[in-house]
């Protein structure tokens, strides 16, 4: 029993550390998610204004519908700024126990990190723009009034968005899965017909369904694929050492 209140004593500052850290990220999550949910009209009015979309009209289709935006604004604005704090919480919680090397790659990949999700998410949400308004010029020319629901318009946009953000890391996670050895250069040159095709399916399932759309989110991932065989053919010849 002694040796397990010991034991119990030995790690107490770290657990309490670790509470403090979650109740302030806690405390973030929740001040940013009220800062969205009440500026969800202010953020919905500049998205309907930002594209711009003649002869459509965005409605509601419920009563509640727009709380539940609200929410949602709230709660994806909310991990938007939480999640680059919890990571840098991380970063400072485990400072004493990794090497200067570690330090090194930790500051090289964050940024490139946001970046590259950055440019995903804008890429995204620029190819989205030109979908819906080329859609609804084709639905107005046919005869078709465009009425289209906000929630699943916004939904569209963020969803596709987001994805495309997150699929522009791929260079990161092949880079570090290449520098443990587990994969080699040679095997993503070999795989490259599949891995192009994975991509285009998957792409596919993303709105907006056109084919213009869809080359045109698929050829940056097609990209990064060959960036990521260059870049690691040129300059990853060393193996990731983890200590």
């Amino acid at each position: 029993m002694e040796r397990f209140k010991a034991f119990i004593s030995k790690f107490t500052p770290y657990l309490e550390d670790i509470r403090s850290r979650l109740y302030k990220i806690s405390i973030l999550f929740l001040s940013f998610f009220a800062i969205g949910f009440f500026s969800a009209s202010r953020i919905l009015k500049y998205i309907v204004s930002f594209f711009k979309l003649e002869d459509v009209v965005i409605a509601t289709t419920s009563p509640f519908q727009f709380a539940d935006l609200s929410i949602n604004i709230g709660i994806f604005l909310a991990f938007a700024v939480s999640c680059p704090a919890l990571i840098y919480s991380t970063y400072t919680f485990l400072k004493p126990a990794i090497t200067r090397k570690e330090k090194r790659l930790f500051f090289m990949l964050i940024p490139l990190t946001v970046v590259l999700f950055a440019l995903g998410f804008s890429y995204g949400f620029f190819i989205m723009y030109y979908a819906l308004v080329i859609l609804a010029k084709i639905n107005i020319s046919i005869g078709i009034q465009n009425v289209w629901d906000i929630g699943m318009f916004l939904s569209q946009i963020i969803m596709t968005s987001t994805l495309l953000g997150v699929l522009f890391q791929f260079p990161i996670v092949a880079t570090f899965i290449l520098k443990t050895g587990i994969v080699t250069v040679d095997n993503l040159r070999d795989k490259r017909r599949v891995a192009v095709l994975i991509i285009f399916i998957f792409t596919s399932l993303l709105p907006p369904t056109d084919g213009l759309s869809l080359i045109a989110m698929a050829l940056p991932l097609v990209l990064l694929y060959e960036v990521t065989i260059f870049v690691n053919s040129k300059f990853g010849k060393q193996k990731l050492l983890i200590n």
